[in-house]
């Protein structure tokens, strides 16, 4: 027989058990709510890996930007890539205000061009210095989207063997040189194959040299950088013809990361911005639109 004092005991031992599973059910729909925030802030820092604080940079605060030296006309101007002047320095600059950096915080580093595709740690956060993106060169380096279609072209003198030359099959008795590690290079070997081996030169002012002392009859460069060669740097020569797209793709530059480096995914997202709006193509417009007509060789 329970007793009065007993059943008060019971009541009260209810109450508790009741307050403590009430207790428990709000501590659980509180952890819940708890969770949820978590989950949603974690949904909302990755929908924003993109946002200027999250970029991995090489230097915190600034987004630090390889290319050659000296760079030529019409990718920069001037041999200073930080003026904004010349197709690549503004397409750079460009993309770096998409990223949310300000002029004042680019800083540009000297890299030589056969260096940025190199395999290995990177002290840039990107390179952009005419690299066209090739399966051998995307082993060891990451690639952005292309930025710029281009054509190979030749430069020579009007009185050179190569003048007159309208076909591939016309190119293959003369002398052609090229910089070493270019798409260039691959066009006389791949393309031409040529009846000699091709001269290879560590850079081009060393190929321009040597198509001066007329030890070539022609160098192969892109087609912007032919132009202007023969309508600035060496007096007499000309934009003997460009080389029609080779394969299913057209060659393309693409600015250069370190393997494995996710802001390529942000400066891609830029470019696509940049290309959708037409600003990349007011960009071209700008500093190659005078340098993109030239006679097709016929394959």
């Amino acid at each position: 027989m329970r007793t009065r004092s007993g059943r008060g005991k019971l009541l009260a031992l209810v109450v508790v058990a009741a307050l403590a599973v009430t207790a428990a059910a709000c501590g659980e729909s509180e952890d819940d709510d708890e969770g949820d925030g978590q989950a949603a802030s974690t949904t909302a820092g990755e929908g924003d890996t993109c946002a200027r604080e999250r970029l991995p940079l090489v230097e915190d605060g600034v987004l630090t930007i390889g290319t050659d030296s000296p760079a030529f006309p019409p990718w920069f101007q001037d041999d200073d890539p930080t003026n904004g002047e010349g197709f690549e320095s503004a397409v750079a600059y460009a993309v770096a205000d998409e990223l949310g950096f300000a002029e004042d915080e680019v800083e540009w580093t000297t890299v030589p061009f056969n260096n940025a595709f190199a395999p290995g740690e990177k002290d840039f956060d990107f390179d952009i210095n005419q690299v066209s993106i090739t399966d051998e060169r995307a082993q060891a380096v990451d690639f952005s989207d292309g930025y710029y279609d281009v054509n190979q072209a030749i430069v020579g003198f009007d009185d050179s063997p190569v003048a007159d030359a309208t076909t591939v099959e016309e190119l293959r008795g003369v002398r052609l040189g090229a910089q070493v590690g270019t798409t260039s290079l691959d066009f006389i070997t791949e393309v031409v194959d040529p009846e000699q081996e091709p001269f290879v030169y560590n850079d081009n002012n060393a190929a321009k040299a040597a198509l001066e002392a007329e030890q070539i009859d022609g160098i192969v460069v892109d087609l912007p950088t032919a132009f202007y060669i023969s309508a600035v740097e060496i007096e007499g020569t000309r934009v003997i013809g460009q080389f029609p797209s080779v394969g299913d793709d057209p060659e393309q530059f693409g600015m250069v990361f370190e393997k494995g480096n996710p802001l390529r995914d942000c400066v891609n997202e830029a470019l696509t911005r940049l290309r959708d709006d037409g600003r990349l193509e007011e960009i071209e417009q700008e500093w190659l639109s005078d340098v993109v007509d030239a006679p097709v060789f016929e394959l």
